[in-house]
């Protein structure tokens, strides 16, 4: 046998391996058919039941991938933040924590379970500024969600990006990922059908070869909108016939589905937590169950907005900020836990699998723990810990001076009016104000409060200090560009008041690091609390913040996120890969209180 022979029948059994395996690796399809999703040639009933890897420890997916799973689901959707993935302009993350959401399409695969990826550039969710980044802010004219070539520029970008961490996991490479959302409900933002068309085109120019679907309310203006040829129409949210039936006309020959599905709602602070009725709920589903329906349970389970990440609403009743946790009432609750939700979904879901088949169990449930009383101490405040300050001829919104998140300080002195109705034009969103070092009282966005009255003093030039909070941007509808701080002038009696010193204080991970206490300043309103505690195996807790006012709270570095006396959330969240066995650290920042209250831990959020 000649050595030609022989290399030439190695040749031919090594390209047959790696046909094999490319055959293997890409062993089913995914299609849109007029009516119907086409999986492996067969019509395919998406049940899907959406997370967001964002809000969820990465510790944690697996675990809430396989709760979806044993309620009936073989698919996840789950949104991408845009803003939570490329905080500064340029420099993305796409690896650490649970921003690693390769990681997570991987477990989605190895659990059996399909993906429906929706990764904006706009997401809404709940989530700050509705998942665009805040630096397009600092751009002072900047239109967003259209054609705009700044706006554009950064999402070819980030699309780009993105594209490379999505590719390896579409159906079309062997991966979970069956269908991509173009934008998110852009029928209740704007019309640009010119801007629609080229996300789509640049999805495609970047390799993504799946099917492509929008999301869109089911209304005739908005349908219009919002949806795309050849793309397949998800309704927020399809639960009658009707709906339907104005899809199919609207955007004939592909599938409608219903892409966001409520089995729980928001709740904004100042509210009662939202508790939608679970009869509708089950009288929807087995609608979309009875009729094959494809559809997605926004959220199957909701997670928490760590953090600064928790976003606003402004539905016609001022400033609606979005509380911490994001448990949304779902059949998974914050902690992971099934509800009682849960357990009439699965009952429902289960009933139509075919005969001798049956849902995987229940995984587990994670452990949580109480926590005995916490006495913290006061450890400094942010009077001692200014940093230079940045001389302002007017007072700027944060974005101005390079700041997305967290507190800023604008002082000055009166001259001039001393004395007054003084007037915030326009406050984003909450202020503690101080006349020469004393707290004169608060100004919040919420109740529409923008004024306050100066009390005459015996200084010459008495000193002004407003320091401002800037709480989570708006993530729905018109007002999206939602800039933060005092947004256009401060009025005294109608003059404008000038020559201001600004103070950055992002409340970020590396100022809470960087944390000193003098002794001094530690009665004005601005303390920093700090205690230690112990614990021996870490679980889960919830930190119950009912005996402090308004502000955060750290875990070893760690920010949980916002609290606020008004409520109705009173307990915050903390994973136990947080803690620590044997010393742990909790610092808490109040803008209202000089002495410390005590902290609680509890085993759930109510």
């Amino acid at each position: 046998m000649s050595k030609r022979f022989i290399l030439s029948l190695l040749t031919v059994f090594i390209f047959t391996l790696a046909a094999n395996a490319q055959k293997q690796k890409a062993k089913h399809t995914f299609s849109l058919g007029t009516t119907e999703f086409i999986l492996d040639a067969f019509p395919f009933q998406i049940i899907s039941g959406e997370m967001h890897p964002a809000r969820i420890p990465a510790e944690y997916w697996r675990h809430r991938v396989r709760m979806a799973k044993a309620m009936g689901c073989n698919t996840i959707g789950v949104y991408i933040f845009w803003n939570y993935h490329e905080a500064e302009e340029g420099t993305f993350d796409f690896s650490t924590g649970n921003r690693n959401i390769t990681e997570f399409f991987k477990i989605v695969q190895e659990e059996g379970m399909w993906l429906l990826v929706r990764p904006g550039p706009y997401v809404c969710a709940e989530w700050e500024f509705g998942g665009l980044p805040p630096y397009l802010l600092r751009i002072p004219d900047i239109k967003l969600r259209c054609m705009d070539p700044r706006y554009m520029a950064a999402v070819e970008r980030y699309i780009a990006r993105l594209a490379t961490e999505i590719k390896p996991w579409l159906i079309t490479n062997g991966g979970p990922v069956l269908m991509l959302q173009i934008e998110n409900e852009y029928g209740s933002y704007g019309n640009d059908r010119i801007y629609m068309s080229r996300l789509k085109e640049l999805w495609t120019e970047n390799g993504i070869d799946v099917p492509f679907f929008t999301g869109d309310g089911p209304t005739a203006y908005m349908l219009e909108a919002g949806t795309l040829p050849g793309c397949a129409v998800g309704l927020d949210s399809g639960s009658k016939p009707e709906h339907f039936e104005l899809a199919g006309k609207i955007n004939p020959g592909v599938p409608v589905f219903s892409s966001e599905t409520y089995p729980g709602w928001l709740t904004h602070w100042g509210e009662k937590w939202a508790r939608p009725d679970t009869t509708k709920l089950l009288e929807e589903v087995k609608y979309l169950m009875d009729n094959k329906k494809s559809f997605n349970l926004y959220v199957i389970h909701g997670g928490t907005n760590f953090g600064y990440t928790a976003g606003a609403n402004s539905g016609g009743k001022g400033y609606e900020p979005d509380i911490t946790s994001y448990d949304y009432d779902a059949p998974i609750d914050e902690q992971g836990k099934p509800t009682v939700k849960y357990m009439a979904l699965r009952k429902l879901i289960g009933s139509y699998l075919p005969k001798g088949k049956k849902l995987p169990d229940i995984p587990n449930p994670l452990p949580a723990f109480e926590i005995p009383a916490i006495g913290l101490g006061v450890f400094t405040s942010v009077w001692d810990n200014l940093p230079l300050p940045v001389n302002s001829v007017q007072p700027e919104p944060f974005e101005a001076y390079g700041q997305d998140y967290g507190f800023i300080l604008y002082k000055t002195e009166l001259i001039g009016h001393k004395k007054g109705k003084l007037t915030v034009t326009d406050l984003h969103d909450y202020a503690t104000v101080f006349l020469n070092g004393e707290f004169i009282g608060t100004l919040d966005r919420r109740e529409g409060i923008n004024t306050i009255e100066i009390p005459e003093s015996k200084v010459e030039f008495p000193v002004l200090e407003i320091f401002v909070e800037g709480m989570g941007r708006i993530n729905f509808a018109q007002h999206i560009i939602d800039r933060k701080g005092i947004t256009d002038r401060v009025t005294l009696n109608g003059m404008t008041l000038m020559n201001w010193k600004v103070y950055n204080l992002p409340m970020d991970h590396k100022f809470i690091y960087n944390l000193r206490s003098t002794g001094k300043n530690l009665t004005k309103q601005g303390i920093l609390f700090k205690a230690n505690f112990f614990i021996g195996k870490p679980s889960d807790t919830f930190f119950d913040m009912s005996n402090f006012k308004k502000g955060l709270v750290w875990i070893n570095g760690h920010n949980l996120g916002r609290y606020w006396e008004i409520g109705p959330q009173k307990r915050l969240f903390c994973p136990a890969s947080w803690m620590r066995e044997g010393a742990n650290e909790i610092i808490v920042f109040d803008l209202h209180m000089t002495k410390p209250g005590l902290v609680f831990g509890f085993s759930t959020m109510e």
